[in-house]
């Protein structure tokens, strides 16, 4: 043996951990093989003009769901529906009202400036306007906003969101229940007071047009709902007011047209017998926000069609890539490979796969998921969820075999685990996170591309491409292969979900 010095002891001991670490990760893998030029012709189709944006219920976004099942069939995967790589997601299609005003006391709202009507038929009443908290009935916590007030023809004013969550997600909760709640309470409408952290003129611009919902089958709404702008001592003021504020309600109705778009998935069974039944679900939504008004954006003659490159072909490719090399060699838990549809619109295809799993959600152990809205750090790649669900370690030895680093959560102000399809499984209780390309704030080399038409191939840094996706490969395949499945950490806020659909573990 060669004798060392005390500093070439010392080198040794400081680098046995990190040589520890990469001899657990096998080259010879396919992650480690991948062809740049292919992830670039993928780039070019999936976020071309051809495809008009991908809008969810356009053509361009069923090529694109044609596209991934192809690549799936292609691969080897098993059809996660009953012989066909597709689940129909139905949606409803709603066209705000043409005039809509509003008015309590002295209080005067019109659509197109401080008010927005977002469901509802058409309706014209004198009525009061109460204050009714956050307008939410809840069954199984005995929480009623309506238990002690009396609304029965009256207009109902509420804060935004549900009694326990004002964030983007509980706005979204909210939008889908509360008219249902105020109508059976007798109201004749509802508005929410807006205080999201976006400007309101994105908030209605957004809103304001064709807007889309999961299709329940029945209407919309039976009242009209929306939100409102409201001055600064408005809702002191009705608050103050326990019998409400005179005022009156016009709204000349919503347009509601029905449609079908269609989440793709696959599955390939692992290789462990003991754990070939526990099912990795991964996601990455491929839809984006269509072409001109329909985008949300600034556009013009010259470029009107928004391809989200990076939000989100990125992650799509990622997602077939993964799915690619998992076909080559299987990891030992089975993997879901789930492209959804409806993201744009709030999360409506995984919202859609959670409620109407083609695989019992208790069977699923975790959700790793792919979605971002661009980069600004190509040494990189960012975790959202780091520190909850115990996979940061296999994340960052993914990461490293390629030369990233991680971020983790970065813009916490930007709310963003909420905000993406991880979300939709996070409630019903499975481990779920978003790996996403490599930011540190949401600063202009962001903003420059984030929903705006220059979001194009051109622009996509290639080399990066393959990296990120790389490291997506590998990180899933590590979790995939882990001794232990993933699992909430110690008071996170979807723990008790957790514990709901595995059991107290």
């Amino acid at each position: 043996m060669k004798n060392f010095t005390l500093t070439g002891w010392l080198f040794l001991l400081f680098t046995l951990p990190m040589v520890a670490q990469e001899s657990v990760v096998d080259r010879t893998l396919p992650e480690f093989n991948f062809s740049e030029a292919v992830f670039a012709g993928e780039m070019h189709w999936l976020a071309s003009d051809y495809l008009a944006g991908r809008r969810t219920g356009s053509v361009g976004n069923e090529i694109a769901a044609e596209y991934i099942a192809s690549q799936l069939r292609a691969f080897g995967y098993t059809p996660i529906n009953d012989g066909s790589f597709f689940q129909d997601v139905p949606l409803m299609s709603v066209r705000g009202p043409k005039a809509g005003n509003l008015l309590a006391g002295k209080y005067n709202f019109n659509s197109g400036d401080n008010l927005l009507i977002m469901r509802g038929p058409a309706a014209q009443a004198n009525a009061e306007v109460v204050f009714a908290n956050y307008g939410w009935v809840d069954a199984e916590t005995g929480h009623d906003d309506y238990a002690d007030l009396d609304v029965k023809g009256k207009v109902v004013i509420t804060r935004a969101g549900i009694p326990s969550d004002a964030s983007q997600r509980g706005v979204f909760q909210g939008v889908s229940k509360k008219a249902e709640f105020a109508a059976a309470a007798g109201a004749v409408g509802i508005f929410e007071v807006y205080t999201l952290p976006f400007p309101w003129s994105n908030f209605t611009r957004y809103f304001g047009g064709d807007r889309m919902s999961l299709d329940s089958g029945a209407e919309s709404a039976t009242i009209p709902y929306g939100f409102i702008k409201a001055e600064e001592g408005f809702l002191p003021e009705l608050q103050k007011k326990k019998k409400g504020l005179k005022g009156s309600m016009a709204s000349s109705g919503m347009q509601v047209t029905r449609m079908t778009s269609r989440n793709v998935g696959g599955i390939i069974e692992g290789t462990d017998p003991n754990l070939k039944d526990e099912y990795m679900l991964m996601t990455a939504h491929f839809d984006h926000v269509g072409v001109g008004a329909q985008g949300g954006g600034a556009y013009t003659p010259v470029d009107s069609i928004f391809n989200g490159a990076r939000d989100n072909a990125f992650g799509t490719i990622s997602l077939l890539a993964a799915a690619r090399a998992f076909s080559e060699v299987k990891p030992r838990r089975s993997i879901i490979i789930l492209a959804v549809t409806g993201e744009e619109m709030g999360l409506l295809g995984s919202q859609h796969y959670a409620e109407n799993p083609l695989v019992p959600l208790e069977s699923t152990v975790f959700n790793f998921n792919t979605d971002g809205g661009g980069y600004n750090d190509t040494t990189a790649i960012s975790l959202i969820g780091s520190n909850r669900t115990g996979i940061d370690e296999q994340v960052e030895v993914a990461s490293a075999a390629f030369g990233l680093t991680v971020i983790k959560d970065p813009a916490p102000e930007q709310n963003l685990y909420d905000r993406s399809d991880n979300v939709s499984f996070s409630a019903k209780g499975v481990p779920s996170l978003s790996f996403s390309p490599g930011m540190t704030e949401f600063d202009d080399t962001i903003m420059r591309y984030y929903h705006q038409v220059k979001d194009n191939p051109e622009t996509i840094n290639m080399p990066y491409l393959k990296k990120y996706c790389q490291a997506f490969t590998l990180a899933a395949r590590l979790i995939a292969n882990r001794d232990v499945r993933p699992y909430w950490k110690a008071g996170d806020k979807y723990e008790e979900a957790g514990k709901q659909l595995y059991g107290t573990r």
